[in-house]
């Protein structure tokens, strides 16, 4: 194969690498066309069959050295975590009575709340999240 067909095909490989949301396979093959070219171009390798052969190798190669630290370059932080509001304080909008819904503020916003204590919350009072069920925040007395 000539020297400019394997840097073609190590073009079209990368673009398919950036055109797709893989995990970086492709572009290392794109790049092992690319060497084979240039080492064609250079007379290094000359028959067809070293070509064929030295293809996977180079790809497979700098899949196995360079994929994993460039994913862990690429990666500045891990993925953030959901905020939880377990432990925060909120206050009760009006008085809530044991085992029923209400609302009360935390962060400066109304939530939908449910009162696991067996007493009657106040409006004013400050409780505790002791859970989180969906937009629902369980609460007891702090």
């Amino acid at each position: 194969m000539s020297w400019w067909l394997w840097v073609v095909l190590g073009l079209i490989l990368a673009a398919i690498e950036l055109a797709t949301p893989g995990g970086f396979f492709v572009i290392f093959f794109g790049i092992s066309a690319v060497v084979v070219g240039l080492l064609d171009l250079a007379g290094l390798a000359d028959a067809a069959w070293l070509q064929w052969l030295l293809f996977p190798v180079i790809a497979i190669a700098a899949l196995r050295l360079f994929r994993r630290p460039l994913l862990a370059m690429l990666r500045v932080s891990e993925p953030s975590k959901v905020d939880s509001l377990v432990g925060e304080v909120a206050v009760v909008a009006a008085d809530i009575g044991a085992g029923e819904h209400g609302r009360a503020e935390l962060r400066g916003s109304l939530w939908q709340v449910r009162n696991v204590a067996d007493a009657v919350l106040r409006a004013g009072q400050r409780t505790r999240v002791v859970a989180v069920d969906g937009l629902t925040l369980d609460i007891r007395p702090e």
